[in-house]
């Protein structure tokens, strides 16, 4: 299954006493976040959600349906909706660094000529993929 390259899903900012926000995602009731004020529960939303989806194409699960935010009610008083997105893209940019070890097979005579010219095969094969992939 294919994951679109980006998602967004509405999410929950419920007040707290000490003036913090936990958030909640009305599609994925399991995934559940919260900061300090707006922009770091927003940032730890991200992560949660980010770590959810990840997950589900990892395990080759399907997406939660998305609701659309204006079918969203929220009863609480000072509780508010948002859009939080996840890249998909960005996400494995950000968080797949590790390296994998490749095995490939090329004619002896174009390996001969890059070693000659002390190419790095790793980053060759690195910026072909980039750029095939547009990335």
């Amino acid at each position: 299954m294919e994951f679109p390259k980006k998602v967004y899903y509405p999410a929950i900012y419920h007040p707290e006493e000490d003036g913090g926000y936990w958030v909640s995602f009305p599609d994925i009731p399991e995934v559940l976040s919260g900061g300090e004020d707006i922009a770091a529960a927003t940032e730890m939303a991200e992560d949660a959600l980010g770590i959810y989806l990840y997950d589900l194409e990892e395990n080759g699960e399907s997406l939660p349906t998305v609701s659309n935010p204006g079918y969203v009610s929220v009863d609480e008083e000072g509780a508010f909706i948002a859009l939080i997105d996840f890249d998909y893209l960005a996400y494995k940019i950000k968080n797949g660094n590790q390296s994998v070890k490749k095995t490939l097979t090329i004619p002896s005579w174009l390996n001969s000529l890059a070693e000659r010219e002390n190419i790095n095969f790793s980053q060759t094969l690195q910026e072909s993929l980039k750029e095939k992939l547009n990335v």
